[in-house]
């Protein structure tokens, strides 16, 4: 064993100083008694000019170096945002065949939102970073805050939503579950990832006021309350400079403005210059498209810009050592931060508790959309016979999308869990419409008869009592799926002419959709139940039979606004330079007016609008009233009312608060959602509900000033159950 003696002349050779603790010359960074800064200073003086290079890049498909002489370990990235992604070879994206990496998926992120409950995504964080830290994983890909722009976005399923306050009031707590357990949490696709159409070129041009008013809260709130250890940048452009090394982003907004003190993180493939990622914010790059090891193949991971053309700008004197040194903190501190943390909690993997908790979250996002004459619930022994229509009843929905592809433990289907539920001899199964294989970059149909499939289905609906028809889109490219937007906003694979020829056999349908997009509904005012099911998980079957049988009162609300037709999408009402661009740009001419800011300024009719959602019961909402009415710009108003469950079963509303100035100095929406708060309620019960609303919150963006203004002046505050459905208002002024 060596002295530490031989160990200081090593480092002395070497011409490295060796800092240790007076109590028992441990070197102060192994130190976890130590503050983290200090740690973090200490491994920095022991290092290589090579050695801290050797952090700023990948060594494998998921990995990073870290610097074995000092026994820092590498830094392990694993895809989320909803389960932790199966192991794959080092150098290849295929799966390495393990056979002890199937995971627990839980609800995609869009479910998560319609909970509108803060609670559930701390859960939420806390559950699938356990599955993280059980597989020793560094760094968790996820969340996604993303704003829904339009509904062709393939990737829409992964993120939170439309607005930018809800989507921040929920990505925070996520962010704390996930680092509670010693992973780091990783905001992605920073900033204005709205569309996979060209994604890893198109230059977005928009306005300051829609870059921070609707693109960035979600990650400013990341960063700035949910304490983020690192971000990941997008793989488009803003005003000409690619987002994984964007000095506006980066270097100004996230590490100036923000304070950010994580690392971040190239999408696979985002960087393209090692000028522009030496010196515009990137700090860990990593990559697609090596093909070899560390010195073989077409493109290696020495080669990658931040690896040898770096390492030689250093020597060179090209690049100041300073930028290096600021790398390479931001990497060891997340290290120490998770792996090498003492307080470092251990982790668990595919537990009944992470069941519980996906079928908690998603039985809490389902939301129904229409329920005439009561179609639903359907309690067991209601009917003698259900016909359950559709492929997404069987067809494995946490398979495929991209990198959020899974394999999962188990997964408990729709069919499965209705025929548990009501037994085989009441259930009747027709496949309906059918789809191709999933395939990650290209579509392949089904080879299935469409015409057999229908007829078959009708056969079955003619005798039964009820139709669940279970559809919506799936994870194949052209669908919800990474890579690739949506060609329409029509269900896909013959629905729509299906669920019309089912009508004419029976008129008790209920639609249930899974998706992680708004689609279009011809038959609306035809079929009297529809239920917007997002992309559930492992407990997807349990989830949507608790519910669709009554055990479950449902309680979700939209994230996001469904349009009648795509035309009434703000993005894609200016035409195609606004979306998709022209190939090279791409024009948010739509400005601050996204989802239902624009269909309430506007005046425009959507077909189901931001934060609806129906229940099995019924609420009363009784008049609001403030508790001062004048207020200064740094003051705080509390709406106060009472919430009663009128009707005669147990269930939850999301009161929602909106925020409305008609006077303006700037174009502004007609309202703004400032507060929410989601309220459980047994039959009859009454509870007094208040809602706190910063006046700051009100400000707009000075695109003149470069900074935020609270207008004085007049403001209606509006409270509601959706953004179409306000129950009553309060006038205030603010000086």
């Amino acid at each position: 064993m060596l002295t530490f003696k031989t160990k200081l002349l090593s480092s002395l050779l070497l011409g490295i100083a060796f800092t240790t603790s007076a109590q028992n010359n441990t070197p102060i960074y192994l130190d976890v008694n130590k503050p983290i800064e200090e740690r973090v200073e200490n491994a920095l003086s022991l290092m290589t000019t090579e050695e801290k290079v050797g952090l700023c890049h990948a060594q494998s498909k998921f990995s990073s170096m870290g610097v074995p002489r000092l026994g820092i370990p590498e830094v392990w990235t694993d895809d989320g945002p909803h389960g932790i992604r199966e192991e794959v070879f080092w150098d290849e994206w295929s799966g390495a065949g393990w056979t002890n990496d199937y995971c627990t998926a839980f609800p995609a992120l869009t479910c998560l939102a319609a909970t509108f409950n803060p609670d559930l995504s701390l859960l939420y964080g806390k559950s699938i970073g356990e599955e993280a830290r059980y597989r020793n994983k560094t760094v968790l890909l996820g969340p996604g805050v993303n704003i829904y722009r339009t509904p062709l976005n393939g990737r829409n399923f992964e993120y939170m939503g439309e607005d930018p306050y809800l989507a921040s009031r929920l990505v925070v707590p996520y962010i704390e579950g996930v680092q509670s357990i010693g992973v780091a949490a990783c905001v992605k696709h920073f900033a204005l990832n709205n569309q996979e159409e060209w994604r890893g070129h198109i230059n977005v041009s928009l306005s300051d006021r829609a870059l921070y008013e609707i693109y960035l809260p979600a990650f400013k709130a990341a960063v700035q309350e949910g304490k983020a250890w690192s971000i990941m940048g997008s793989y488009n452009q803003l005003r000409g400079e690619h987002c994984c090394h964007n000095d506006l982003l980066l270097n100004k907004i996230l590490k100036q403005d923000w304070n950010f003190d994580g690392v971040v993180i190239s999408d696979w493939g985002g960087a393209h210059d090692t000028d522009q990622a030496v010196k515009n914010g990137l700090d860990l790059e990593m990559g697609t498209f090596t093909n070899g090891l560390t010195t073989n193949g077409k493109f290696p991971y020495s080669s990658y810009y931040l690896a040898d053309p770096f390492l030689k700008g250093v020597k060179e004197g090209k690049y100041d050592i300073a930028l290096l040194n600021d790398k390479a903190r931001r990497i060891l501190r997340m290290i120490f931060r998770t792996t090498m943390s003492a307080n470092r909690p251990f982790g668990r993997f595919v537990s009944p508790e992470h069941s519980e908790a996906g079928r908690r979250i998603a039985r809490e996002g389902i939301v129904l959309l229409k329920n005439e004459k009561q179609l639903l619930p359907i309690p067991v022994g209601k009917y003698n016979k259900i016909a359950v229509i559709g492929e997404n009843a069987t067809r494995s929905l946490v398979i495929g999308g991209g990198s959020s592809s899974l394999k999962v433990a188990y997964e408990v289907s729709p069919l499965a869990a209705l025929t548990e539920k009501y037994g085989k001899d009441h259930i009747a199964y027709s496949l309906g419409y059918a789809s191709g294989p999933s395939m990650y970059g290209r579509e392949e149909p089904s080879k299935l008869n469409t015409d057999s499939l229908i007829a078959a289905a009708i056969n079955v609906a003619k005798g039964a009592d009820v139709v669940l028809f279970v559809g919506g889109l799936n994870k194949n490219h052209f669908q919800d799926c990474e890579g690739g937007d949506r060609k329409s906003l029509d269900l896909p694979f013959g629905q729509n002419k299906l669920i019309d020829a089912l009508l004419k056999v029976n008129k008790n349908i209920a639609v249930v959709l899974l998706s992680g997009n708004a689609v279009a509904m011809p038959w609306v005012d035809k079929v009297p139940a529809i239920m917007q099911g997002w992309y559930l998980g492992s407990e997807a079957g349990h989830a949507l039979t608790d519910v669709i049988a009554g055990d479950v009162n449902p309680s979700g609300k939209l994230p996001f606004s469904f349009p009648k037709k795509l035309e009434d999408n703000a993005a894609h009402s200016f035409g195609k330079l606004s979306y998709p661009g022209d190939s090279v740009n791409v024009w948010y001419k739509d400005d601050i007016l996204v989802g239902y800011r624009w269909f309430d300024t506007k005046k425009i009719e959507p077909l189901f609008p931001f934060g609806f959602g129906l229940s099995y019961t019924s609420f009363a909402y009784s008049k609001p009233s403030a508790d001062k009415t004048e207020l200064a710009t740094d003051g705080i108003v509390k709406i106060t009312f009472t919430l009663t469950n009128s009707g005669k079963i147990d269930g939850a509303e999301t009161a929602q608060l909106y925020v409305s100035k008609q006077k303006s100095v700037v174009t502004r929406a007609v309202k703004e959602l400032k507060a929410f708060r989601k309220i459980f309620l047994k039959a009859g019960e009454i509870q007094v509900v208040t809602l706190e609303v910063p006046v700051r919150s009100f400000a707009f963006y000075n695109e003149a000033k470069h900074g935020w203004e609270v207008e004085s002046g007049s403001y209606t505050l509006l409270l509601g159950s959706s953004s179409r459905d306000i129950k009553g208002k309060v006038e205030i002024h603010v000086k």
